[in-house]
């Protein structure tokens, strides 16, 4: 902050230097898009943002090159704009929105798409995987482009659909960019993730992967099936408007298709983890079905997991590859990497403009367009994934969250309950197809959860055991998230009944309710029991456990509600500490076992999952940890490093 402070003093006293340009760059989450536009903020006649919606006009109108690295080289750009027009600043940026969002405007109404696809093809060749700056529609059609999610894809991709139809299930014009042969191949698009209530109605279709091998090319590792509309040479393509007749004809024989009377994207199976677990394998990602079963139980249960534990060992990766995997596009889900500066709700839910009151300034992130688009949407799941969630004070930016989950209250927005503003309502719900899942790193930079947090969430932890590594090291393989993309998505509906379903199945709950009275009576001598909604929130996670994976036995379960809903809250001294550790480890064994002196005081390598002895190993397990934890440091708490 004191840095921030530093640089925002010397703009308004106009004495930045190029080593305060840099310094600034080097704090987490300050980009020089960020920069130029709060430097605008400050003076706007003097600074101008170069971002979005100034870039493009700054490029075709003024004929400029708008990137830029230093201070140096950003003052320059400014001076040379002032050389080519005498609008000030604080005018151009708005005549520079405003000319970009006519452009969109004119490509969507327009038959001329080559100069995107272009573009297309020249970011393919890099790292870059955004894909906001493309246009949405075309020539009646819905665009989606996609250069993949995490890693770069093999196949980069672009799609024009109309309704009903969807990349996972339907038909539709395609763009295939095959990088290793250096062909880009337009195709009679068909879906891969579930086989389309509609074909193509073509004669003498030629699927791609008969032509490639008639060509001696490589076999193509997806999209074999669709069929062959052309095939272009990337290094010798043909002028812009043969391209754009190629596609204009396609997409006209598309827009010609007949749909018979509930064509609709109604082709819904049920849902079922073991194709999640499959498809992870398929992408070289290592998760126990049990880990599987817990994560998709409690994102049901309620719209708030933690996923805590062991840096690197999968928690972000999990969250990003089932809402890859569920969804049907990359609207549907949201990786926002947590500010330590985060102190109010305006990361997440954005602000009023103090300025002009009938503009509301939304988070660049994409959380309220998520929540927005959420609640537009009820019929397919939505995924707010809030990555390390503790390096600021949850309860200060998280707050409404916290709220509007108990309450079922609404986000109150902005004031004027008869308008929207820049498209933003005067409130929204929590609707029951959003959820939110956090990741948790301990460290000397991060906070604890409150009680208040913990209460509310299901805490998953992550730990990597001798066996795992052992297997990872053998063969140790590179992630390939795109083998997920869309995978599932005819299980969404599905999954959203689930977590809608309030009501309790006629299961067998007397064990559980038993187990769970014994915890209470114990927990009660030293101060740490449970209340009301913790019962009540044990019960639905058994229930949810039982609905999603059918196969575990009673005491999984009941393992399962124990580490996750019981222990996290547990933390303190030794002396606080010791005590209920020893009375939960008890009640996790045999009345025969001596807990204290086989377990929680042993020196020995012990064996949890298959020791006979054991009734919940995950619990023992963990409250094992935490004892000696808190016998070496004198302190212990859930959540460790």
């Amino acid at each position: 902050m004191p840095r921030l402070w530093s640089f925002f003093n010397k703009a308004l006293n106009k004495k930045i230097e190029n080593i305060d340009f840099e310094d600034v760059l080097k704090i987490r989450n300050v980009g020089k898009t960020k920069l130029s536009e709060a430097l605008f903020y400050i003076d706007p006649t003097n600074y101008l943002p170069i971002n979005g919606p100034t870039k493009p006009y700054i490029k075709d109108v003024l004929k400029l090159n708008p990137n830029f690295n230093t201070y140096l080289e950003y003052a320059s750009l400014l001076e040379k704009i002032k050389s080519k027009t005498n609008i000030p600043f604080y005018e151009l940026s708005y005549k520079a929105w405003e000319w970009t969002e006519n452009q969109k405007k004119a490509m969507n109404n327009s038959n001329k798409y080559s100069e995107q696809l272009i573009n297309f093809l020249k970011q393919a060749k890099t790292n870059n995987l955004k894909t906001k700056h493309f246009v949405k529609v075309y020539n009646g059609t819905k665009v989606k482009v996609s250069f993949g999610q995490g890693v770069s894809a093999r196949i980069p991709w672009i799609s024009f659909l109309k309704e009903p139809f969807t990349t996972s299930e339907g038909i539709y014009p395609v763009y295939l960019y095959f990088k290793n042969i250096d062909k880009l191949v337009l195709a009679y698009g068909v879906s891969e993730t579930n086989k389309p209530q509609k074909d193509w109605e073509l004669n003498n279709p030629i699927m791609i992967k008969d032509y490639f091998k008639e060509k001696d090319l490589s076999n193509p590792d997806r999209y074999g099936d669709s069929f062959l509309f052309k095939i272009y040479d990337t290094n010798n393509l043909p002028d812009y408007e043969e391209l754009d007749a190629d596609l204009n004809k396609i997409i006209e024989q598309y827009l010609s298709i007949t749909l018979e009377e509930n064509t609709t994207n109604n082709f819904q199976t049920d849902f079922n983890t073991i194709n999640f677990h499959q498809d992870c394998t398929n992408a070289n990602l290592k998760y126990s079905n049990q880990l599987v079963t817990r994560y998709t139980s409690s994102l049901t249960t309620k719209p708030f997991v933690l996923l805590s534990g062991l840096s690197g060992s999968g928690k972000t990766k999990l969250a990003q590859s089932f809402a890859q995997w569920i969804c049907e596009d990359d609207t549907q889900y949201c990786i926002v990497p947590v500010g330590a500066d985060w102190t109010n709700r305006e990361p997440l839910l954005g602000y009023v403009n103090a300025l002009d009151n009938t503009e509301y300034i939304l988070p660049e992130n994409g959380a309220l367009q998520l929540l927005i688009s959420a609640n537009e949407n009820q019929e397919k799941p939505y995924f707010l994934i809030l990555d390390e969630m503790n390096l600021s004070h949850v309860e200060r930016y998280f707050a409404d969250f916290l709220s509007v989950m108990e309450s079922k209250d609404k986000f109150k927005l902005h004031s004027d309950t008869e308008n929207e503003k820049s498209g933003v309502p005067y409130e929204l719900s929590w609707p029951k197809n959003l959820f939110v899942v956090g990741t948790v790193n301990i460290d000397e930079t991060t906070y604890m959860f409150s009680p208040k947090v913990l209460d509310r969430a299901n805490v998953i932890e992550f730990r990597v055991n001798e066996k795992e590594i052992k297997e990872f090291l053998d063969t140790p393989n590179e992630i390939d998230l795109t083998q997920l993309e869309f995978m599932g998505v005819s299980m969404g509906a599905s999954f959203i009944e689930i977590a809608k379903n309030k009501e309790f199945e006629s299961i067998d709950t007397k064990t559980l309710n038993e187990t769970l009275v014994n915890f209470f009576t114990e927990l009660k001598k030293t101060g740490a029991e449970f209340g009301y909604r913790t019962g009540m929130e044990i019960h639905r996670l058994y229930q949810q456990v039982t609905v999603i994976n059918s196969g575990l036995n009673e005491k999984d379960k009941i393992d399962i509600a124990v580490m996750q809903k019981l222990l996290p809250k547990l933390h303190g001294s030794r002396r606080k500490l010791c005590p209920i550790l020893e009375v939960l480890a008890n009640l996790c064994v045999k009345e025969t076992i001596n807990v204290k002196k086989d377990f929680l005081e042993s020196k020995e390598e012990l064996v949890f999952k298959e020791n006979e002895d054991v009734l919940y190993p995950l619990s023992l397990e963990k409250i094992t940890r935490m004892y000696k934890g808190a016998i070496d440091n004198g302190f212990a708490s859930y959540a460790e490093a």
